[in-house]
């Protein structure tokens, strides 16, 4: 499907949802029981770990993020089938709607209604998870091939085998060093701020998917003579 908004715009918009997922994961991955609540590939493979009493390893935060990420993927595609008609609306509601269980989630974090511990945190882990697999939903319908915006392993495959020392195309090498960058950056700033909270970094996280729902709300369309960025 076509993103209605010009190219720039739209890398600019999947590299701030990139961004975002490095945020949420070093929250999950830190304070929420070595978990992870955009990368399930990371979720299954912590599955197996816990079979082992001695690996350390939980079942509860893996499931609980896989459970979140399924409904979180279920509404993102029912949304998709109803919305895709209108691509402006469809993604900006999404995005936004995404933006707001983040905010929320960090308003009751600081209040302390939900925790980092104990039953709550469940809770937590549901709701961020599910956020996450809106925006995998969606952006698998609109994202180029290399920028999912919450696993990086074809990008970085892309990045290696069409370099001058692969097959030599070079396809789009800055888009997917942006996009590494962006997911680098976001888990850095997250693991730094996580010193001192964990709802701020949700706000954070929720403050860039916003700016991607407004970019795909507000920003000029994309022109057909364009270049590709």
């Amino acid at each position: 499907m076509a993103v209605p908004v010009g190219a720039r715009w739209e890398v600019t918009a999947f590299l701030g949802l990139t961004a975002a997922t490095g945020l949420i994961d070093a929250v999950s991955y830190l304070k929420l029981g070595h978990t992870f609540v955009a990368n399930m590939t990371g979720n299954v493979v912590f599955l197996g770990f816990a079979v082992s009493p001695e690996s350390g390893f939980r079942l509860g935060p893996p499931i609980a993020a896989v459970f979140g990420f399924v409904l979180g993927s279920l509404a993102g595609g029912r949304a998709a089938r109803v919305m895709e008609s209108r691509p402006r609306r469809w993604l900006a509601s999404a995005f936004g709607a995404q933006a707001i269980v983040l905010w929320l989630c960090a308003l009751l974090v600081g209040v302390g209604v939900l925790e980092e511990t104990g039953g709550t945190s469940y809770v937590l882990i549901v709701a961020l998870a599910a956020c996450f697999g809106l925006q995998n939903a969606t952006v698998r319908h609109v994202a180029p091939r290399d920028m999912t915006t919450t696993v990086l392993t074809l990008t970085l495959t892309g990045l290696a085998a069409d370099s001058v020392l692969g097959n030599g195309r070079s396809v789009k090498p800055h888009r997917r060093l942006g996009s590494i960058a962006a997911m680098l950056v976001g888990a850095a700033v997250g693991a730094l701020l996580l010193r001192w909270t964990t709802g701020w970094v949700i706000a954070l996280a929720g403050l860039m998917v916003a700016g991607a729902a407004v970019i795909f709300l507000r920003a000029p369309e994309a022109s057909p003579a364009a270049d590709r960025v």
